[in-house]
């Protein structure tokens, strides 16, 4: 782990240099004093609907496993997300599933099972919208290529969740003939292990779950895609709607790389990059990154703050967490 925070550290540094090498710093001051901060505020709500929302599609996923008021689930997801943005090697993704456990009877991994339904279901949304783009903006052919790629690798692991759960016990069989070299005890572990965790992906054989899920994840990208496209407003560009959905692409692309916590770096340099395609100056567009990074993470910082109180964890509760869910399955 301490390499990978090493690393990641480096990476975000380089990608900082990048991003302010050759930049004007007092063009970049000039351009806080002329935005239309009209635009800001309805942004800024536009990003608190999403951590709502979010809480709410989460909630959905969980429910064949356990009925959780929305108060419960807003306060770990927004705990959750602040682990995310500032815990390195993303060790914060295990927060929300070590959260929820301690306010229901849900098991870990079946709780990690929603987490991992979650994140395909937004790459899936995401990887659509982005072939949807292709029809309307010449985007770079490697991210054309990238886009086509991850649209098919995510549609083959979707198939796979599908299979897994409507086959459950012939998975577990093939997982028992793969892990037959294993002592009976390991064995037997990994197989509880695998049947808690598909108990997550139980949403994916409920086709209403599903389509509800599905349209939430849509919803919350297009109000992200709207967040942007008024940042665009706030400072003037003249960008049509479909760049707001291409900057969103490249930024999500680019935050995926594990760097410094706050993803800072890879987010100001992949929203150089984005806004570059349309003609944006490099010192607008690091103006642009600075303000919608704090906004972004501001809004998350926050409400993770506001309820860690009510929810309390440390880095080292996840480590021991799991650490010891590996041991009692082994």
């Amino acid at each position: 782990m301490k390499k990978k925070v090493i690393a990641g550290l480096v990476f975000s540094t380089l990608l900082v240099y990048l991003s302010v090498r050759g930049i004007d710093f007092q063009g970049v001051a000039e351009g806080f004093r002329t935005i239309h901060y009209g635009y800001v505020l309805p942004s800024l709500a536009l990003l608190f609907l999403m951590q709502v929302l979010r809480s709410f599609r989460w909630g959905l996923i969980l429910s064949p496993l356990a009925k959780i008021d929305q108060l419960s689930l807003f306060s770990v997801t927004s705990v959750g997300f602040l682990a995310i943005v500032s815990i390195p090697a993303r060790l914060g993704e295990l927060a929300r599933p070590y959260l929820i456990t301690k306010k229901s009877d849900l098991k870990m991994s079946s709780a990690l099972g929603t987490i991992i339904v979650e994140r395909v279901l937004d790459s899936l949304t995401i990887l659509v919208i982005a072939v949807f783009v292709l029809f309307f903006i010449p985007l770079p052919p490697w991210l054309v290529r990238a886009s086509v790629l991850f649209l098919l690798a995510t549609l083959a692991l979707l198939a796979v969740m599908v299979l897994m759960i409507l086959k459950q016990e012939a998975s577990l069989r093939i997982l028992a003939m793969l892990s037959g070299k294993l002592p009976a005890r390991y064995a037997e572990g990994l197989n509880r292990l695998t049947r808690h965790f598909l108990q997550g992906f139980r949403i994916m054989v409920d086709p209403a779950l599903l389509a509800s899920v599905t349209g939430l994840s849509i919803l919350i990208w297009l109000i992200d895609v709207l967040a942007i496209y008024l940042l665009f407003l706030a400072f003037g560009f003249q960008l049509p709607v479909a760049a707001a959905f291409v900057l969103m692409i490249i930024l999500i692309i680019g935050i995926a790389i594990p760097t410094a916590p706050g993803f800072i770096g890879n987010w100001h340099y992949f929203c150089i990059l984005g806004l570059s395609f349309f003609g944006v100056p490099r010192t607008d567009a690091l103006t642009f990154a600075i303000i919608y990074h704090a906004l972004s993470i501001g809004i998350v910082v926050i409400l993770g703050l506001a309820f860690l109180p009510f929810n309390r964890f440390s880095v080292a509760d996840l480590r021991r967490q799991a650490q010891s869910y590996t041991e009692s399955h082994s």
